[in-house]
């Protein structure tokens, strides 16, 4: 019923207009496309300097690159396998087998479109409380992937440092480009371990003592502008430790394989496609590479690291492959299967998706 007072209908507020499903559609369209133009933009301008078409029509695709690439897409599956496998653990079977795809894929899309440093994972409490998962309980959950892949990172990075000489990792010389990127390189894995180790005291162990510690520190001068953000991951953070104390070791087991076996098949792309075009390389460098690829690309400010991700990849594994042309051509067949199909998929799914949310609302 429309609000009446003692003056009557005339002096009622106006209802206000519930956006439409098509507005909402547009709206969420411009805001997504734009940053993804700006970011093709940046990749046509690096194929346009390095790319030569003597080296496309050079390569012969036999049988055996063409199963290397099909190995690549393979790979990705696993990847998409493993990420759908550990939403059906972390909420007990609630998400089927679809419903659990369908949360990967917008969250790959939702990566797609936002700097990297956003990430997929912002809303994917959104995304499986419209599957049917209470709000709350699906921020916790996120939350709970969050560390998992956070602890996958610093788990990993020391194998890896041991197991290839740090010469090979990084490269051989010692040019400006070399020196920044092992600066980066430990910063942004300085600040993952501390991130992980926060969540991990925050989430298992002490979890009030430190979301208290943490109200006390941003209460302090101008940290005092992100109290409430604080405040409200602290108590996620409380949230999500009650839940995940009671879990079984089994459990752990198999979101953490889950979380592995998602972040491996990534890694693992871009092997089979060294296979492929350059098949005399060190496997073993090429796989850890990539994790210093990954870690650098947590700070990119462009969508989905557009443009920096093809720069970074040419640059960083030139060494390997001995042509920039080469190396462009690994570069965009990496990003087809790695960025550009999630584009397409989003594409296809988010206008659906939306419609149903404002169906919902």
């Amino acid at each position: 019923m429309t609000p009446t007072t003692d003056k009557g209908p005339a002096s009622s507020p106006s209802p206000q207009p519930s956006p439409s499903p098509s507005r909402g559609t547009l709206d969420l369209a411009w805001k997504i496309f734009l940053p993804v133009a700006i970011g093709l933009g940046v990749v046509a301008w690096l194929f346009h300097r390095e790319f030569n078409i003597e080296v496309w029509r050079s390569i012969d695709f036999t049988p055996r690159v063409i199963a290397c690439i099909a190995l690549a897409w393979l790979f990705m599956i696993g990847r998409d396998f493993g990420l759908s496998w550990r939403f059906r653990t972390i909420t007990d079977r609630d998400l089927s087998w679809a419903q659990a795809i369908k949360v990967n894929m917008l969250c790959e899309f939702t990566s797609c479109v936002t700097p990297s440093a956003v990430g997929g994972s912002a809303l994917g409490m959104v995304y499986m409380n419209r599957e049917g998962i209470e709000l709350g309980r699906a921020t916790t959950l996120m939350l709970t992937t969050l560390f998992l892949d956070e602890l996958f990172f610093v788990l990993s990075v020391p194998v890896v440092i041991m197991l290839i000489p740090y010469r090979e990792l990084f490269g051989f010389d010692h040019s400006a480009f070399t020196t920044g990127l092992q600066t980066v390189f430990w910063i942004v894995y300085c600040g993952i371990a501390l991130w992980t180790l926060l969540l991990f005291l925050g989430i298992l162990v002490r979890p009030r003592a430190i979301h208290r510690g943490l109200l006390r520190l941003f209460s302090l001068g101008f940290l005092k502008r992100w109290r409430d953000q604080v405040d409200t991951l602290g108590a996620n953070m409380e949230a999500a430790g009650a839940s995940l104390r009671r879990r079984p070791l089994k459990w752990w087991l198999e979101t953490f394989s889950g979380t592995a076996l998602s972040w491996c098949s990534r890694y693992l792309v871009v092997n089979a496609l060294f296979l492929a075009f350059v098949p005399s390389a060190p496997q073993l460098v090429v796989f850890g590479r990539q994790f210093v690829v990954w870690v650098v690309l947590m700070v990119s400010p462009t969508p989905g690291s557009a443009g920096i991700s093809e720069w970074l990849f040419t640059t960083y594994y030139g060494d390997l492959i001995g042509s920039a042309a080469m190396a462009l051509v690994i570069a965009l067949f990496w990003r087809i299967i790695s960025y550009y199909i999630y584009l397409i998929i989003g594409a296809c799914i988010v206008p659906g998706w939306i419609k149903n949310s404002f169906r919902k609302k």
